[in-house]
């Protein structure tokens, strides 16, 4: 077989010889310059990229869901159930991997909302469940309890990082994120009420940084560019503080809501 291989080889070789070896020798050189060029850009994006990520990595969880939290709801406030969050059957509408991400993401900050009140949570533990075996993604082995994906820790970035998957940590991420906008506006009294200044600027420092993310990605890769789409609108929040935050997402609610039906679908 190797004897039979060389001599196809070797016929190639003359054949391509005879039909103009050096165009041929031009067109890959060229091909090898931009394939080279590409390598580089890609390359510079993802130290940018893992920059970001170890920026995010630092950040703490917004306060109403951050652990420890002295969040919490009154009795009276338990009884009124939230009817925004997400059914747990969307776990079965997700179809490409990306979607499965992004619900995977956005179900477990739902799940954490639904413990607020009170809510049973055992769908949403099958559903976390089913995702997660879908996706099958080694690097969740980092993670001890698979409702807690959303915090998009450095540990599972390093993760996904060494397993070829970052560009679908930031699929969380967006997810994450906007789950937990489109929650706020639905009672930010209440939900802000935790927050300090420090807390709100962190909220815009996160979504910068996401934005940037993605928006970096999307340069070669088409399953991000919809989210960077969909973000787009969110760099108009850049609070310093509370009452900024409230206004700013006040005022953006229908890009948040839109936000999240593009990406959650």
């Amino acid at each position: 077989m190797k004897k039979l291989s060389i001599l196809a080889i070797g016929f190639v070789a003359i054949a391509l010889a005879a039909c103009g070896g050096k165009k041929v020798d031009q067109a890959e050189n060229t091909a090898a310059e931009k394939s080279f060029e590409q390598e580089q850009i890609e390359a510079s994006i993802k130290v940018h990229v893992d920059s970001i990520a170890a920026e995010l990595g630092q950040l703490k969880q917004l306060p109403f869901i951050q652990e420890g939290s002295t969040f919490s709801l009154t009795k009276e406030e338990k009884q009124v159930k939230p009817e925004y969050l997400l059914s747990p059957a969307v776990a079965d509408e997700a179809t490409t991997l990306a979607e499965k991400y992004r619900v995977l993401s956005a179900l477990s900050v739902d799940k954490k909302l639904a413990a607020l009140y009170e809510m049973p949570t055992e769908d949403y533990d099958k559903a976390i469940a089913k995702l997660s075996a879908d996706i099958n993604d080694p690097s969740f082995k980092v993670i001890e309890n698979a409702g807690d994906i959303f915090e998009t820790t450095s540990a599972l970035y390093d993760a996904m990082n060494e397993n070829g998957r970052i560009n679908h940590f930031w699929q969380l991420a967006s997810s994450a994120l906007i789950e937990q906008l489109y929650a706020i506006n639905q009672n930010s009294d209440k939900f802000l009420s935790v927050f300090d200044d420090k807390a709100a600027s962190n909220v815009s420092y996160r979504i910068v940084l996401i934005l940037d993310a993605v928006k970096r990605l999307s340069e070669y890769d088409p399953d991000i560019k919809p989210v960077s789409e969909a973000l787009a609108s969110l760099e108009s929040l850049n609070a310093s503080t509370v009452d900024e935050l409230k206004s700013q997402m006040a005022e953006a609610k229908d890009k948040i809501e839109a936000a999240r039906k593009a990406l959650i679908k």
